[in-house]
């Protein structure tokens, strides 16, 4: 997959099914670099999205990397720099951008999003992260459902068990692009309630994202330990690199919840 939003910028997200930036991808970027000049721009830019790349597409990009055309610039966006092969790190410039406040973002979406009611304006500003671009495009229906789901996974690991309920919400997960977009939304909504669940551990309620769950965080955090979280966020990893190798996603998260039941 690639993204020509203009013809002096190309951009490359990750390809699925595996979700990772491949050797054609790498390829294309290469051939763009060295044999294509701008058009409009006085640069050609080439962004890619995410930095798990496979490995022999990243060892192929070390080359344009080290010494690409005056005329070009590269630019690999990640959330956390340690992911990216020392070699890649190494030949880049690292810019950190800061986040924005939740009250300067609240105030942005008064102006740019209207019709969102004040609640939900604060859930956003707060899911958010600190990024203008994910506060103005955030679907919150889309991710409300995603995290009902991701409730039931942690209701099944810190309550009464109920399979019924659990299975009946995997289910859908299934193969085919649709099922992995909805998996990828399950997991980050999963991932936030387990570092709201870190917060509420640590004292500090003030801090978490989803604000209208703050009575029911709290009776789930009741008796949660540090080493329980990080096992938990262990077992989120795991299931993301399982999806990756294609395993069937409705077994994974229904495993998932089991072993999240006996940490």
């Amino acid at each position: 997959i690639l993204i020509q939003t203009h013809p002096d910028v190309l951009i490359v997200p990750p390809d699925p099914p595996q979700l990772l930036i491949k050797m054609g991808q790498v390829r294309q970027v290469i051939h763009v670099a060295y044999y294509r000049p701008p058009v409009e721009a006085k640069r050609t830019f080439t962004i890619f999205t995410s930095s798990a790349f496979m490995r022999e597409a990243a060892n192929s990009l070390l080359k344009v990397l080290e010494e690409p055309p005056e005329h070009t610039s590269l630019i690999v966006l990640t959330e956390n720099p340690q992911e990216l092969l020392p070699t890649i790190r190494s030949r880049c410039v690292i810019h950190r951008l800061g986040a924005l406040p939740v009250a300067e973002l609240e105030a942005l979406l008064a102006t740019r999003r209207r019709l969102l009611k004040p609640q939900d304006r604060a859930l956003a500003a707060r899911l958010a992260e600190g990024a203008v671009g994910r506060a103005l495009t955030i679907d919150l229906d889309v991710y409300l459902a995603s995290r009902q789901d991701a409730l039931v996974i942690l209701r099944t690991a810190l309550r009464e068990p109920d399979y019924t309920q659990l299975f009946h919400a995997t289910e859908s997960y299934r193969a085919g692009a649709d099922g992995q977009e909805k998996s990828i939304n399950l997991l980050r909504a999963l991932g936030s309630l387990i570092e709201d669940l870190l917060l509420m551990v640590a004292g500090t309620p003030r801090l978490i994202r989803n604000i209208d769950l703050e009575a029911e965080l709290g009776r789930l955090a009741q008796g949660l330990t540090v080493d329980w979280i990080e096992g938990a966020s262990r077992a989120l990893v795991q299931v993301e690199s399982g999806m990756r190798r294609n395993l069937l996603r409705s077994l994974s998260l229904d495993a998932m919840a089991v072993g999240l039941e006996r940490l």
